[in-house]
């Protein structure tokens, strides 16, 4: 489990194309420190294993599903990245609950810089809309934000300085993909309703 607080900006340094999956090798002091096999590190918000670990660098394979359901395929050499470990037992909760299972991908739209803050507006697919609600918590490339507005296809953010230079979205432009997580908590509510729903009408 992760907050959606991005520890540092890491990069692709290795990109390494298999059968039917991809092994990245990434760069991240921060998020390398301590690693060993096994543990999970999230990059641009997808939940990826830790295969090898050595210096600064560490390596993750990506299987077809995660490539084909995220933006992590359009990823090369050179690409900067969210990074973040898991949140410790005891931890502050500083943003909100996040799996690192991404619901699906949109794109940067617009961004509209003002003096202390920039305003982007970002697509959304029309199956997760249900989900992403004005003041609630939505997950952009691992980062988690708060909806300033949300339409039938779309949602925007208000990003502050901290936010744009310390994270992928100060560098994504418009076209851009980025790997969206909604409000876990939303879709349980909606399948316990769900559920709720068809019971009663069982027993009617």
């Amino acid at each position: 489990m992760f907050t959606g607080i991005v520890e540092e900006l890491g990069e692709i340094t290795a990109v390494e194309t298999l059968d039917d999956a991809c092994r990245f090798r990434l760069r991240g002091p921060v998020v390398t420190e301590g690693a060993k096999h096994g543990d999970s590190i999230a990059v641009n918000g997808v939940c990826l294993t830790v295969v090898d670990h050595e210096g600064d660098e560490f390596t993750a394979d990506v299987m077809a599903e995660t490539l084909n359901r995220s933006s992590l395929g359009a990823l090369a050499v050179g690409s900067r990245v969210n990074l973040e470990r898991p949140m410790a037992l005891g931890a502050r909760l500083g943003g909100h609950i996040v799996q690192g299972h991404v619901d699906g991908t949109g794109r940067i739209l617009e961004r509209k810089p003002s003096e202390n803050w920039e305003i982007v507006r970002i697509s959304l697919p029309a199956e997760l809309s249900r989900y992403v609600v004005e003041k609630g918590s939505v997950t952009v490339d691992g980062i988690s934000l708060t909806v300033v507005d949300a339409g039938p296809d779309f949602f925007t953010v208000s990003l502050i300085p901290t936010t744009l230079a310390l994270t992928t979205l100060g560098l994504k432009q418009s076209g851009d993909p980025v790997n969206l997580e909604v409000d876990v908590i939303a879709k349980y509510v909606e399948r316990m309703i769900g559920d709720r729903a068809i019971g009663e009408g069982a027993t009617r």
